[in-house]
């Protein structure tokens, strides 16, 4: 009968098989041991990844989702929407003068010198629009004028920049001339 193997047993051939190893990498050299080492490490690398690719089969293998089940966008708006919503964004007749003021301010802001300008009302009784065209002579850097322009428009959403012109006298001189007409389109009546 086999004798069972006490725990002194156990130490023993534990510390035998030890020193087996270590007299064994000792023997291999430092290169075999970096190259053993590697080897362990790939294969628990695959150990870990084999589950990881067997989850990611699956949820491939999921069918994709139905389009009825996607977002559908919504319906464009009606022509009485569109219509309704042009309208709301046009500025009001009565503050037309405030928007002049409103250039302006922007102009002094952007370090502009303004000449007086010109002004026209009109009405379009087709689309209801009142229409208040403004003819600006403004002078200053170029950058700055372009800056005016487009702050303009900003702050008046209602505005177009329909037309300008640029005058130098010199290609030296730093200051420009320049034209600048806007029509502000305004709701609410005729002039």
């Amino acid at each position: 009968m086999a004798k069972p193997m006490s725990s002194t047993d156990i130490k023993l051939n534990v510390a035998t098989l030890v020193l087996r190893a270590r007299l064994l990498l000792v023997r291999l050299g430092a290169p075999a041991c970096v190259a053993l080492a590697l080897c362990l490490a790939g294969a628990a690398a695959w150990g870990w990844l084999l589950p990881q690719r067997a989850a990611q089969a699956r949820l491939m293998a999921q069918p994709l989702p139905t389009p009825t089940s996607l977002v559908t966008a919504p319906p464009p708006p009606s022509a009485n929407q569109n219509l309704a919503g042009f309208y709301e964004v046009l500025g009001e007749n009565r503050y037309a003068e405030q928007q002049v003021k409103v250039l302006f301010d922007l102009a002094a802001k952007n370090n502009l010198t303004l000449s007086l300008g010109e002004y026209k009302a009109g009405y379009d009784k087709a689309s209801r629009v009142s229409t208040y065209q403004i003819i600006l002579p403004v002078k200053g850097p170029y950058q700055s004028i372009w800056q005016f322009a487009m702050q303009g428009l900003r702050e008046m959403p209602f505005a177009s920049l329909d037309d300008i012109g640029f005058r130098r006298e010199s290609i030296a001189e730093s200051t420009v001339e320049a034209r600048l007409r806007f029509t502000l389109y305004l709701k609410d009546g005729e002039p």
